[in-house]
Formats: C-alpha cells, sequence, structure tokens
C-alpha cells in the first residue's frame, strides 16, 4: 500500500486530488490537508512515500517545506505556477504538475512515481531462488544466476548466466518474486544490478549484454548501484 499526502491550501485542488488518488489501485490517503504545517507535524510521527505539495501556501510555502527536510517522501509539485520548476528538481521532485491539473497529466506523474516506489522490487522472504514453471516444469533458478529480464509480448525472458527460460508472466508480478538488488530500467527489462560491470547514461552492461536505462528509471538505478558499489 502507497501512503499518500495530500498539501494544498485549496479546498478544490484537494478533492480533485483525493478523486484521482481514489482510483489508483493501492493508494491510501494517509493525510489530506491545507495546513502545511499540519504536515511537518504529521511527518515527524508518521510514514508517507509520496505527497502531492502545493507551492504557494500562506505560513510555509512547499519549496521551503523540501529545503526543511532531511528525509522528504516522493514529491509530486502542483502548483498554478511554473517558476519554480527548476529550483524543485535540485530536491529530488519526481514531477510537477500546473494547475488545473487533467487525469492524463496526473495519470503520467503516477508512471514516473512507479519508478522508484510502486513497482520497485521488494526483498524476497529469505529465499535465493526464482521458482517458475519452464515447459510445465517447476524450476528453481539462483538469483545470482540471472542476469537480465526482458519482456517479450505476453511473455518475458530469463537470461542466466547459462541459458535463457521463456515463461508466461509480466514484469510487474515477477519483481514481488525477486531479491532487493533487481531492478526495472525499462518498461521492458529488469536488470539484476549484482552482475552490471559498466554503465553509460543510457545503459548498463552485464555480460556483455546492453540493457537500455529510460529516464524514467534512470535515478533509481543509478542510486541504488551507488549503494551497490560502496557494500
Amino acid at each position: 500500500m502507497i501512503k499518500i499526502g495530500i498539501v494544498d491550501d485549496e479546498i478544490l485542488a484537494r478533492k480533485v486530488l483525493e478523486d484521482y488518488c481514489s482510483k489508483i489501485d493501492n493508494f491510501k490517503i494517509v493525510l489530506s490537508t491545507g495546513n502545511p504545517l499540519e504536515f511537518v507535524n504529521f511527518t515527524q510521527q508518521n510514514e508517507v512515500d509520496l505527497v502531492f505539495l502545493d507551492i504557494e501556501m500562506p505560513e510555509l510555502n512547499g519549496m521551503e517545506i523540501l529545503r526543511s527536510m532531511l528525509h522528504p517522501p516522493k514529491v509530486i509539485l502542483t502548483t498554478a505556477y511554473s517558476e519554480y520548476a527548476l529550483e524543485s528538481y535540485n530536491y529530488g521532485v519526481v514531477d510537477y504538475l500546473l494547475k488545473p491539473i487533467k487525469i492524463e497529466r496526473f495519470l503520467k506523474a503516477i508512471n514516473k512515481v512507479s519508478a522508484t516506489i510502486i513497482t520497485q522490487p521488494k526483498k524476497n522472504s529469505g529465499s535465493e531462488e526464482l521458482q517458475i514453471k519452464h515447459d510445465g516444469i517447476p524450476v528453481n533458478i539462483p538469483f545470482k544466476s540471472i542476469l537480465y529480464i526482458q519482456s517479450f509480448g505476453n511473455y518475458l525472458k530469463i537470461f542466466t548466466d547459462t541459458r535463457m527460460y521463456l515463461i508466461s508472466e509480466t514484469l510487474v508480478n515477477i519483481t514481488t518474486l525477486l531479491s532487493e538488488n533487481f531492478q526495472r530500467t525499462h518498461k521492458s527489462y529488469i536488470a539484476n544490478l549484482d552482475n552490471v560491470s559498466n554503465t553509460t547514461r543510457t545503459h548498463v552492461f552485464i555480460a556483455n549484454n546492453k540493457i537500455p536505462v529510460s529516464t524514467m528509471y534512470k535515478v533509481i538505478v543509478f542510486e541504488k548501484l551507488a549503494v551497490l558499489a560502496k557494500k
């Protein structure tokens, strides 16, 4: 469940966002307020995964909130003004929505968030293997042997250090079965970051295979690679 905060002093704007968020599976609104100080106090005691944050508010505006928080949640800024757009990205803002917010633009922002929250791989509960069925036969594939996974129509190609497996599954579903070092890099790819040997701005390389990294997933991919490099 993704915990959502909405901070906007305009009641109508909050209602629009509440309505949009109610249409998204796994979204749970834990705070919707027009008082920015209430949001700051709330986050000191409660977890928020994503906040829709207005910029122009009394007492404390959205940019001041971002500057003051050491560990802010993922943020989508909402405003009628565009002059803060450039500065906002210095604080890791996922997207910047101009009011009035249309549902199509809202959904595009949510797709960006999916790169860092919604489709982020979960830790597998103690298992070191991926359990699949290949040609109707159960197969256990050690995580460390998996190089990358590629979407192929209604199927997935699982590339290992010895062979390729073709299974009927989706990338979204298979992420829940993988360990934390597997990361979506592109709408059609998941990479085992433990096996990355080199990178460019738009690709990672695994055993001489060139895996694309799209703009949507770039930040989380290279952040996780940086963490792994320090281990």
